[in-house]
C-alpha cells in the first residue's frame, strides 16, 4: 500500500514553486468556475496535487480546500497536408476556501 502525501509533508523548493504554475487558463468554462471559488492553471505533466497545493498556498497566501487535475492529450491536426500533433498538457482546477480570491490578471 502506498503512503498518501499531503501538503504538510511535501517540500517545494523556492524555484520549483514558480515552475509549477505555468499560466492561468482564461476560457469561458474556467471563468464560470470563479463563481464557485475555483481557478484553473496549466501545470507541468509531472506535477502532483500536494506540490500544486503547497505552491499556490505559498505564492498567493490563500487556503486551498481541493485540487482536481486532468491531463489533456494533444490532438492530431493537419496543416497543408502535413500531419502534426499539439502538445500534451495538464490542468489543475484549484478550489479556494470561502472568502479567498486570487487575481490572475495581475502578476506576482
Amino acid at each position: 500500500m502506498t503512503k498518501r502525501l499531503n501538503s504538510k509533508n511535501v517540500h517545494v523548493g523556492e524555484g520549483r514553486k514558480f515552475d509549477l504554475l505555468l499560466s492561468p487558463v482564461i476560457t469561458e468554462k474556467a471563468t464560470r468556475g470563479s463563481e464557485h471559488n475555483q481557478i484553473t492553471f496549466r501545470v507541468p505533466l509531472d506535477a502532483t496535487k500536494p506540490e500544486i497545493k503547497t505552491a499556490i498556498e505559498k505564492l498567493f497566501k490563500v487556503k486551498v480546500t481541493g485540487i482536481n487535475t486532468l491531463r489533456q492529450n494533444g490532438k492530431i491536426k493537419r496543416f497543408r497536408g502535413v500531419v502534426g500533433r499539439r502538445n500534451e498538457f495538464k490542468k489543475a482546477i484549484v478550489t479556494l476556501a470561502e472568502g479567498q480570491t486570487i487575481d490572475v490578471t495581475s502578476g506576482l
